[in-house]
């Protein structure tokens, strides 16, 4: 109901400042309870689509607009070093990825956290003697990746458990999977905006990046990529299908297939990064992995996003390198931790990570929600940003003279941490742009640091007026 009535605003159907119908017309229309109808309409305004007007009903607000950030300017598609800014590691230094205000008040756990630590406590006192007299199997423990290949099935992706290999977190895998793909020197395609932990391990392998325009909606441009195979001799190609971070896009099924045909006419090795998928707010959509008719997409995730960072668990499908994957992991990490992995194990198979998942997805989509109306109460009416339906953030792009950077370093002495644009990119592309999460509720302090950076962005734009 709320994206239908969503749909009817952004296609100018419903005009702003045009009354919506009641809820008895909107229940009987849709045959739908009342309830449910409530339901939408408090969803569409929490996210400041809409506003309720004391005894006449709900209105389309005036000031929504359609405010997706907009593609920057062509830039020429070539391979090019990668250097990371030393502000990748000063923000990491603070603990503050996906958090505006480090430090700031804690959230209780949920019941199903609780649940998890005392599954691993209990897999800790397990055995101890044995599992500190030997190393885990090098593909992982079997039980754990029956049950991460169990998860995909139910998503349309049939693997058999001896497809997958557990590693040290979704990093991890990637180092994996552009290890055994690629040799230094060679080119690698990426979404730009990139995630900067890919740019981070390309710079480290002494891989060069061609930055591929990708859409805030629907992911990286395949017309791009496809002029970028005609020109360069493209050895892999890493993308996120799945509400990539940091536009929180969602790549259609018919691009995924253009994507595996793309690669399969040019032999091209697709890695793809699955982080962020099982944080959907809609369908899960399945993975490109699920296209694959040659073997040649790695499939990497972990659930570093969807369950908890401290775990440092991850998964790698190697398919035509998997014997190779499996050797390279056994070279730089040898074993992970079997304890970790029973705790996880038992935690999946009694159903805590479905039953977290279908919880945790209710209170992002309420995060986001309140972090798109504190942008829209309290950021200059200028400001444009992805409205994702899963992940962990939104893609911001303020006026083309701002530079996020600087801001950056203002509202530092506040204690208050942006995540500046320049961090997507080997070149610096996205000055005027930043990231921004609802991976912790935008209320009390938090909502306050967003209010002083809508105050800084504006006084920012006054300035250079």
């Amino acid at each position: 109901m709320a994206k239908q009535l969503q749909q009817q605003i952004d296609e100018r159907r419903l005009m702003p400042g045009e009354r919506l119908p009641s809820v008895r017309q909107l229940s009987k229309s849709s045959e739908l309870s009342k309830n449910t109808v409530i339901k939408a309409l408090h969803t569409l305004e929490a996210a400041g689509v809409v506003e309720a007007r004391p005894k006449t009903g709900y209105f389309v607000k005036a000031q929504h607009l359609q405010s997706m950030p907009r593609k920057p300017k062509d830039t020429e598609l070539k391979p090019t070093a990668v250097e990371v800014p030393d502000l990748f590691q000063e923000i990491m230094m603070r603990s503050a990825a996906f958090d505006v205000l480090p430090g700031g008040p804690e959230t209780e756990p949920s019941l199903q956290l609780i649940t998890l630590n005392r599954h691993l406590g209990r897999a800790l006192r397990h055995k101890p003697q044995n599992k500190a007299m030997y190393y885990d199997a090098p593909l992982g423990l079997e039980a754990l990746r029956f049950q991460i290949k169990e998860h995909y099935r139910t998503i349309g992706l049939n693997l058999a458990t001896s497809e997958f290999c557990i590693t040290s977190g979704c990093q991890h895998a990637l180092f994996l999977a552009l290890l055994v793909s690629c040799q230094p020197g060679d080119n690698v395609a990426v979404e730009s905006p990139a995630f900067y932990g890919v740019l981070q391990l390309l710079q480290q392998l002494r891989l060069n990046v061609i930055e591929i325009p990708a859409s805030p909606s629907k992911g990286i441009s395949v017309e791009s990529l496809t002029e970028a195979t005609e020109k360069w001799k493209i050895n892999a190609c890493v993308v996120t299908p799945a509400y990539a971070t940091p536009t929180g896009a969602s790549m259609p099924e018919e691009h995924k297939k253009q994507i595996i045909n793309l690669a399969n006419q040019h032999d091209i090795t697709v890695i793809e990064d699955d982080i962020y998928g099982d944080l959907c707010f809609g369908e899960r959509p399945p993975p490109l992995k699920a296209f694959d008719t040659e073997e040649r997409v790695i499939l990497c995730s972990s659930f570093s996003k969807s369950l908890s960072r401290d775990l440092r668990v991850g998964w790698i499908v190697g398919g035509r390198w998997q014997n190779e994957i499996t050797r390279l992991k056994l070279v730089n990490q040898l074993a992970s931790n079997q304890s970790i992995q029973e705790g996880l194990t038992s935690f999946i198979a009694e159903g805590n990570y479905r039953r977290h998942l279908y919880q945790y997805r209710q209170v992002l989509k309420r995060q986001r929600d309140q972090l798109v109306l504190a942008l829209r109460s309290y950021w200059p009416d200028s400001t444009r940003f992805s409205i994702p339906d899963g992940g962990l953030s939104l893609w911001i792009e303020m006026e083309e003279s701002v530079d996020t950077k600087t801001v950056y370093q203002i509202a530092l002495k506040q204690e208050i941490v942006l995540t500046p644009g320049a961090l997507f990119s080997a070149d610096d592309r996205f000055s005027n742009y930043l990231r921004l999460s609802f991976a912790h509720p935008a209320i009390g302090d938090r909502l306050k640091a967003i209010r002083i950076l809508g105050d800084l962005f504006e006084r920012k734009k006054r300035v250079i007026q």
